[in-house]
């Protein structure tokens, strides 16, 4: 019999955040003998209900890796296409509707007028949002975004304001385009591929990486739940033995 993860996961220990990979939906279409824009629509679909999933489980920040910098590389005709999918999905009602606050991460610059401007207009509308933060990675890549931290730090340090010394991982982390939100504690891969594809390099150093075979149209609550099942079962140590976080956990406790 297979588990039901939505019960069986600690509501007292959820990710604040949780970023996602969301891959297969292309291979979703061609499974069904549809045309892979079809399988676009069926992963913002997803999206949706992803959203509502992960307002009930608590979670604080939830960023999705919609486009990367090197998806412009894609045939013209399905860049164009999902570029008109992600015009007609911004549906900012459903973020104020949920206390939601949308965030974009990514060189918006790349984006055709018309989606940038919706897109800022919804940023903008929904900036109240406290229940959750939801962030798009679109035209993102995290070579891109270290690069940009790095000549930013470097053109303070020409111009006097900080000195080479004086750079941290700390200076670096608020210079990247996400030092509004901690970084994930849980990082999911869909659609079967066991890599990173150069998303929140720097922010992911230590978190808990969760791959699975499901195609992203068809990660729903229970696959959502397990992936978070299978991150309270671990043990994060952040460079620490097992015993020092052990005995964190017990200070912790009697503290």
């Amino acid at each position: 019999m297979t588990m039901d993860y939505i019960e069986q996961i600690d509501k007292n220990n959820i990710p604040r955040h949780i970023a996602i990979i969301m891959d297969g939906n292309g291979r979703w279409a061609q499974q069904r003998g549809l045309e892979r824009s079809q399988g676009h629509q069926a992963g913002v679909a997803a999206v949706r209900k992803l959203v509502e999933n992960a307002l009930n489980l608590g979670v604080r920040y939830l960023t999705l890796y919609t486009f990367s910098t090197e998806n412009w590389n894609r045939p013209v005709a399905e860049v164009a296409a999902l570029m008109a999918l992600l015009f007609e999905s911004v549906e900012e009602e459903i973020f104020i509707k949920n206390n939601v606050s949308f965030k974009i991460v990514g060189d918006m610059s790349m984006l055709p007028d018309n989606v940038r401007e919706r897109l800022e207009a919804c940023i903008s509308r929904t900036s109240g949002g406290s229940k959750m933060t939801m962030v798009l990675a679109l035209s993102y890549s995290a070579r891109w975004e270290i690069t940009e931290a790095a000549r930013s730090l470097a053109a303070k340090v020409e111009r006097g304001e900080l000195k080479a010394s004086e750079i941290t991982e700390q200076t670096i982390t608020d210079a990247l385009t996400t030092n509004f939100m901690p970084d994930p504690d849980l990082l999911i891969r869909t659609g079967k591929e066991v890599r990173l594809s150069n998303f929140l390099l720097w922010q992911a150093a230590y978190s808990e990486l969760y791959f699975t075979d499901v195609l992203w149209p068809d990660f729903d609550n229970q696959q959502l739940c397990k992936a978070v099942y299978e991150y309270q079962h671990r043990q994060r140590r952040f460079g620490l033995t097992g015993e020092q976080v052990t005995n964190e956990d017990k200070d912790d406790k009697h503290a």
